[in-house]
């Protein structure tokens, strides 16, 4: 049987928008889900083909994750196969589609997609009582410009709240410098408050949690900001838009 490699025009029509799972074959395990319409669904295999990264995106993506997928789909060609496609609904409008892919991602554990229940704003996958404080906490007022990171994925390998948020961070040193307060949240509340001292490159020298020097990002030094300590510290952080990957947000004072 030929393996489909695009959809015929009068397919994707129907198709409209829809979620779908690229699964591994060598051991039957998703690796990634995503949402799109069109040949969406074949761009990451057609991109490490070509040997680019995919630029036909439909949000701001991480390049973190985007090289453990890269990577993942070379090593299958190298074993001499090819990643799985699997459309898990289609028909959907795109608001839906955000929210079937939402819940993919939760479902299925060790994606290389960098964003997890975080990525559906503040309706991702919780426990009972992480949705019972985030309801009862009161939402987080900038009273000055300031960065806000997602510190999740580094929570969950061991790190504490001023390690995960240290670096590194893929944004302008520039922009960051014109902040002077940098806000850690995860499970949508704010988990710690640092004013910045310096910003570094993100080698290993300078941030020894790094494995290695990580060229194009940046990170910190710097104290507890304790003069807004309770200002923010258990508030409710602003939803994510809706699509991006990016772990930061630049938030303005609110007048």
């Amino acid at each position: 049987m030929n393996m489909t490699e695009a959809f015929a025009n009068e397919v994707s029509e129907k198709l409209g928008w829809y979620v779908y799972r690229l699964i591994d074959p060598r051991n039957g395990q998703t690796f990634y889900v995503g949402k799109g319409r069109g040949n969406r669904i074949f761009a990451h295999v057609r991109g490490v083909a070509a040997e680019i990264i995919d630029t036909d995106r439909d949000a701001e993506v991480d390049e973190d994750s985007e090289s453990l997928k890269i990577q993942t789909i070379r090593e299958i060609r190298k074993a001499n196969l090819a990643p799985l496609h699997v459309i898990h609904r289609h028909g959907l409008s795109e608001d839906v589609a955000f929210e079937v892919e939402g819940a993919l991602i939760d479902a299925y554990p060790g994606l290389t997609n960098m964003v997890g229940g975080h990525g559906n704003g503040e309706r991702g996958c919780r426990h009972v009582e992480q949705i019972v404080r985030l309801y009862r906490a009161e939402p987080m007022i900038p009273y000055e410009d300031l960065i806000l990171i997602y510190v999740g994925k580094a929570l969950d390998e061991g790190r504490d709240v001023f390690e995960a948020v240290q670096a590194a961070w893929r944004m302008s040193k520039k922009e960051a410098e014109k902040r002077r307060l940098v806000l850690a949240y995860d499970g949508g509340i704010i988990q710690g408050a640092f004013r910045p001292t310096q910003w570094l490159s993100a080698t290993k020298a300078n941030f020894p949690q790094l494995p290695h020097d990580i060229d194009g990002r940046i990170g910190f030094y710097g104290v507890p900001a304790d003069d807004v300590w309770q200002l923010y510290v258990g508030k409710r952080a602003p939803p994510r838009k809706r699509g991006t990957q990016t772990p930061f947000t630049y938030i303005s004072e609110q007048v």
